[in-house]
């Protein structure tokens, strides 16, 4: 696996593949690898010639530098992990180069996407996402890039920027992967105590109790996300960000919930933030998703 930790490095080698006809796949992470991003991995090896993996931990997305501070480093971890599925190439991206002295350049999507869910709390986050990945995409220059569906408005907004500013790139999402007692797998959850995990087990448990009953159907919004929020709620430490019923694709809130839409929530454990959904009656994502 070759590792690079500059734009120029980065580059030229992506141009020196496609020159020798290598399509190339992409997964951006940052960093604290799991098997979730594994899954990822996979699925760009199973599309393409080459594999890009960047561990970056962008400082523009955060709103909170202590959220930042604490953001979880296993930087030799994930080498290792990386170099294990095979990985072509390791980019690890420096702020210096990536956003040196002078920078004022930001990719901003508007409308709907950019303003419920996750962007309410975190004003400024979607904009340094946006930001990074095009920047990234312009470095790497991949046939194919993959992500989670964990972080759907995430995904849709990227998507979004890929279709408005023409980026000849597949966008693929890999379904989220869960744990054994049903959490979806984040890199914050190496920062959960055991008593916190027990408390965050309610936000799939809640998401799957609404989702049963809309299968059963229940359509009220309101409802439905009331039984998120009675499995969340009967702990101490637990905040609820959102609960919210949305309908795809442009995550718009909805008051009667239907086949196109989705509950999705973020709650904060004992200060740590998690986030997670669920596709309402098995809903689709507009986007390809690979099962």
């Amino acid at each position: 696996m070759e590792e690079f930790t500059t734009i120029s490095g980065q580059r030229a080698w992506s141009l020196e593949q496609r020159r020798a006809g290598k399509t190339i796949g992409f997964v951006p992470t940052m960093g604290a690898l799991h098997e979730g991003h594994l899954t990822l991995v996979r699925r760009a090896r199973e599309r393409c010639d080459r594999v890009v993996v960047s561990v970056y931990v962008n400082p523009t997305q955060f709103d909170n530098p202590e959220d930042l501070a604490k953001y979880p480093v296993t930087l030799e971890q994930d080498r290792q992990m990386l170099a294990q599925e095979g990985v072509d190439a390791l980019w690890l991206p420096t702020s210096g180069e990536m956003y040196p002295d002078g920078y004022c350049t930001f990719v901003e999507l508007v409308g709907p996407l950019m303003e419920g869910l996750c962007a309410v709390a975190r004003p400024g986050h979607f904009r340094g996402v946006a930001t990074v990945v095009a920047k990234l995409f312009n470095v790497v220059q991949p046939d194919v890039a993959v992500f989670g569906q964990k972080d759907l408005q995430q995904v849709m907004i990227i998507s979004r920027m890929v279709a408005d500013l023409n980026l000849p790139i597949e966008v693929v999402v890999g379904p989220t992967v869960r744990e054994p007692d049903g959490l979806a797998m984040s890199s914050r959850n190496r920062r959960l105590s055991v008593e916190s995990r027990a408390k965050a087990i309610g936000l799939p448990t809640g998401l799957e109790l609404a989702n049963r009953a809309f299968k059963q159907g229940e359509t009220n919004s309101l409802k439905l996300t009331e039984l998120v929020y009675n499995e969340l709620l009967v702990h101490p430490g637990v905040e609820v960000d959102y609960a919210n019923v949305v309908k795809l694709p442009k995550l718009e809130e909805a008051e009667t919930a239907g086949e196109a839409c989705v509950l999705a929530a973020a709650v904060f454990i004992d200060g740590i933030r998690l986030i997670d959904h669920v596709l309402l009656g098995g809903a689709s994502i507009p986007v390809k998703v690979d099962e």
